[in-house]
């Protein structure tokens, strides 16, 4: 992947992850750069096409483009960082990341984003001074 791209990508994203907001910069590894539609389904290494996203969410993630919605058990799509807006689908309760539409919800189910190692960090975190961003 051309290296240029892979910077414009960090950048945009704030080097956070895409997904559930982790600050890159706090993380021992290096996050990666996620294909939102995995070229298994057609995507493509355009910048609409990437997103950075941590080790976490990006192994949970994998090709899925939907998941479950844990609310009323239908198929939802998977949040798309390029198309939607982080805020209309996601709310933090402190540590604890609330899907507010069926695609907030399938992605944090997909994502395991609320597992307790996962939530565990993030209060630490907090408890660090370093509340996740809005």
């Amino acid at each position: 992947m051309d290296a240029s791209l892979a910077r414009d990508v960090r950048e945009r994203a704030g080097h956070m992850c895409e997904y559930c907001r982790m600050p890159e910069g706090l993380s021992k590894l290096k996050f990666t750069l996620d294909h939102v539609i995995a070229r298994q389904h057609g995507g493509d290494e355009s910048s609409e096409n990437l997103a950075l996203a941590c080790g976490y969410c990006n192994r949970h993630k994998g090709p899925n483009v939907a998941g479950i919605d844990p609310e009323s058990g239908k198929l939802a799509r998977l949040f798309h960082p390029r198309r939607d807006a982080w805020e209309d689908h996601f709310r933090w309760d402190r540590a604890v990341l609330v899907g507010l539409t069926p695609t907030g919800r399938a992605t944090i189910a997909t994502l395991a984003i609320n597992q307790p190692y996962q939530i565990a960090v993030r209060q630490a975190l907090n408890s660090e001074s370093h509340p996740p961003p809005p």
